[in-house]
C-alpha cells in the first residue's frame, strides 16, 4: 500500500541538494509527485508530495534524517488526501508596487473575508529600472468560491489596491483542478 506524504525542506543552498533528495526520494522506491523550490535570501527552501510504500517509508524518513548532517532540516508529514473540492473557479491576482510592510497582510486579509483560497503565492523585490526604488510584485493563484460575490470582491480589492498604492489585477483562470 502507497502512503503519501508531504514534505518541507529548508537549509543553507549549495548546489546538489535536490540530488540528494532526488536519490533518498529514488533509491526507497518513492515516487515524487509535486514540488515547489527555491533559492530565498541564500537558503534552499522546498515543498515536496511523494507516495512511498508503506513498508519503505521507515528507510526513507531515517535517510531525509541523514540530510541533517548537510545543513538541511526535513519536516514530513502525512498527505492525508485531498479534501473534498468545493465548488469554485480560478482567477490570478498580480499586484506591483512600491515595497512597504503589510501589503500581503492586507491583501490576504481581503481574500480570507470572501473565503477565497490562495493555492499559490509568489513574491519578489525588484529595483525600479529607471530609478532603483525598491518595488514589489506578487502573483497568486486563487480558488473563488462559485457562491462567492467576485464583483464585490474586485471592489474591495481594488479600493484597497488604491490604500496602499499598487497596480492590482484580478483575471478569472482556466487553471483547473487537476493543476492545483
Amino acid at each position: 500500500m502507497k502512503t503519501p506524504l508531504v514534505m518541507t525542506i529548508i537549509g543553507e543552498d549549495k548546489p546538489g541538494l535536490v540530488d540528494a533528495i532526488s536519490k533518498i526520494v529514488a533509491d526507497c522506491g518513492g515516487n515524487w509527485l509535486e514540488s515547489r523550490m527555491a533559492h530565498l535570501g541564500g537558503h534552499f527552501a522546498g515543498i515536496l508530495r511523494l507516495d512511498i510504500d508503506e513498508e519503505a517509508r521507515d528507510g526513507l524518513l531515517a535517510s531525509l534524517r541523514g540530510l541533517e548532517s548537510r545543513g538541511l532540516t526535513v519536516v514530513v508529514r502525512e498527505d492525508e488526501g485531498k479534501p473534498v473540492p468545493r465548488p469554485s473557479h480560478a482567477a490570478v491576482l498580480e499586484v506591483v508596487g512600491q515595497d512597504r510592510p503589510g501589503i500581503i497582510r492586507s491583501i490576504s486579509h481581503a481574500l480570507a473575508s470572501h473565503a477565497v483560497n490562495v493555492e499559490e503565492l509568489t513574491t519578489e523585490c525588484y529595483s525600479a529600472p529607471m530609478t532603483g526604488e525598491l518595488l514589489f510584485r506578487a502573483k497568486a493563484f486563487l480558488r473563488i468560491p462559485d457562491d462567492g460575490n467576485l464583483h464585490d470582491l474586485r471592489a474591495d480589492l481594488e479600493k484597497l489596491a488604491d490604500e496602499l498604492m499598487v497596480d492590482l489585477s484580478l483575471q478569472e483562470s482556466i487553471r483547473n483542478m487537476a493543476e492545483t
